[in-house]
């Protein structure tokens, strides 16, 4: 369970009091809230530190180690874990994690925060969507021993950092060649995450379990409520996005009891329980223009852009086949048949 409240409101307090439980008593609930143990780490209550994940200095660590940021909480609280990074080349959210942490006082937190805020670090460096091996670590949670790269990454991350999360927060954004509205993808079946997905407080909730080894399902499956941020694309960081990320982080605290905001306020959300890509129809190649904009809705039949043959100047409308909102899309480019233009998410009563 996520809703953990260890602050005691004024009729608890009372409580407390009326059944004879003193002040010496909570506090020394208080005070064994400790240190938490992490990676061979140990980080004091009200402290953070930042770590490398593997310790060693060594060849493989230089392509492989990670940055761990931890902040223990000077009062008792759940932990909430933020993964970034994880496709090397999505930098919007590697700056949501590292700015979300820096934000964050450990000596006012309740609970812990822990950021692995690039956790394809190599990726990172070198613009790199995948691992040294050419795999999506994305698709290899929660990883094995005597496996491939990405298996033993996906499975290190989930034994030793994972196992200590009350709840997850995945950090991405579109992929190569495309953009994304900022939006929550969570599981909305599942009341808990349905509740995260909520009050991270963007307004746009698309629905859906994620693909196998994905770092959402399997921390969902595992027993972690898990979703994730995406926001616009890759290879740059977008000011307004990430300003999003780091707001939506601290909304997601603000609901688990871990930080004060006086001044939150949750939108109303756009809960979408279905999506799908209108693709280049088959014969279609050419020079891809978009007319329509992320944010758009759209209705069935309308033209949301063309496609030019540079050979023959042949002109292809790309037609909506369905009603709902544009969420992601491509940016203008040459396309082949089949190349995914836009995303569309809309209501099941739609």
């Amino acid at each position: 369970m996520i809703r953990i409240h260890y602050r005691p409101n004024l009729a608890l307090v009372l409580l407390i009091v009326a059944i004879g439980v003193t002040p010496a008593a909570i506090a020394s609930t208080v005070d064994q809230w400790g240190s938490l143990q992490l990676l061979g780490r140990e980080i004091a209550a009200g402290t953070s530190s930042k770590f490398s994940f593997i310790p060693d200095r060594s060849y493989e660590a230089s392509y492989l180690n990670m940055p761990v940021f931890v902040a223990r909480g000077a009062a008792p609280g759940p932990v909430l874990c933020l993964a970034a990074g994880v496709h090397g080349d999505e930098l919007n959210g590697v700056e949501v994690a590292r700015r979300a942490f820096a934000q964050i006082d450990p000596q006012k937190l309740h609970g812990t925060l822990i950021a692995l805020p690039a956790i394809n670090a190599e990726g990172v460096r070198t613009g790199n969507r995948y691992l040294s091996d050419r795999r999506d670590l994305n698709r290899a949670f929660p990883g094995r021993t005597g496996g491939s790269v990405a298996a033993l990454i996906a499975h290190a991350i989930f034994t030793d950092v994972l196992s200590h999360c009350d709840a997850l927060v995945d950090l991405h954004t579109a992929s190569n060649r495309r953009a994304n509205l900022p939006q929550i993808r969570a599981d909305l079946s599942d009341p808990e995450i349905r509740e995260l997905a909520i009050h991270f407080g963007l307004g746009i909730v698309v629905g859906g379990s994620g693909p196998d080894g994905s770092l959402r399902r399997e921390a969902a499956k595992a027993g972690i409520p898990a979703i994730i941020y995406e926001a616009g694309e890759p290879f740059r960081f977008q000011e307004d996005e990430i300003a999003r990320g780091v707001l939506g982080v601290k909304n997601i605290m603000a609901h688990l009891d871990m930080i004060e905001r006086a001044d939150r306020e949750i939108p109303d959300a756009r809960v979408y329980e279905r999506s799908r890509w209108v693709r280049t129809a088959v014969g279609n190649s050419g020079f891809f223009f978009p007319t329509a904009k992320l944010g758009d809705i759209v209705r069935t039949g309308d033209s949301l852009g063309k496609i030019v043959d540079p050979l023959t100047d042949a002109v292809f409308d790309v037609i909506s086949p369905i009603s709902g909102e544009i969420i992601g899309m491509a940016v203008p480019q040459p396309v082949l048949s089949g190349y995914a233009l836009f995303n569309l998410a809309w209501h099941d009563s739609d």
